[in-house]
C-alpha cells in the first residue's frame, strides 16, 4: 500500500527542491555569463590552450573541470524539475521503479530521488 505524505512534509520538501533549483540555474547562469564575458574580452590565441605549455595545460583541465561542473548542474536542474512535476501529479515519494513508498529520511537528503535506494542500486 502505497503512504502519502503529510502536506508539511510535501511543502518542506517542495521548498528545498524550488531552493536548489535556484541555487542551480544561478550556477548555470554565472557560468554562462562568465564563459560570454571571457570570449569577448580574449583574443582567440588566448582561449585555445596549448597543451604542450604549462599554463595551457592548467587551462585546459580547468576547462574541462569547468565543463564537468556545469554539466552535473545541469543534469541535477533536470532531476529537481522532474521531481517537481511528479509532486504537480501526485506522484512524488513514490519510487519509479518499484511503485514503492521512498523513505523521507532519502527524500530529505536527496528531495530530486524518484527512486528508492535498492532501486537505484538495481539500475
Amino acid at each position: 500500500m502505497v503512504r502519502e505524505l503529510a502536506p508539511s512534509t510535501l511543502e518542506r520538501l517542495g521548498k528545498k527542491l524550488q531552493e536548489e533549483r535556484g541555487r542551480l540555474e544561478r550556477i548555470i547562469a554565472d557560468h554562462e555569463r562568465e564563459r560570454e564575458e571571457s570570449r569577448l574580452a580574449e583574443a582567440s590565441a588566448d582561449r585555445n590552450a596549448d597543451p604542450d605549455n604549462v599554463d595551457g595545460g592548467a587551462i585546459e583541465v580547468e576547462m574541462e573541470m569547468d565543463i564537468a561542473m556545469v554539466q552535473n548542474a545541469r543534469d541535477l536542474l533536470e532531476r529537481v524539475k522532474h521531481a517537481q512535476e511528479r509532486m504537480k501529479k501526485g506522484q512524488y515519494g513514490i519510487c519509479e521503479v518499484t511503485g514503492e513508498p521512498i523513505p523521507v529520511a532519502r527524500l530529505e537528503a536527496l528531495p530530486y530521488a524518484t527512486t528508492t535506494v535498492e532501486a537505484a542500486n538495481r539500475i
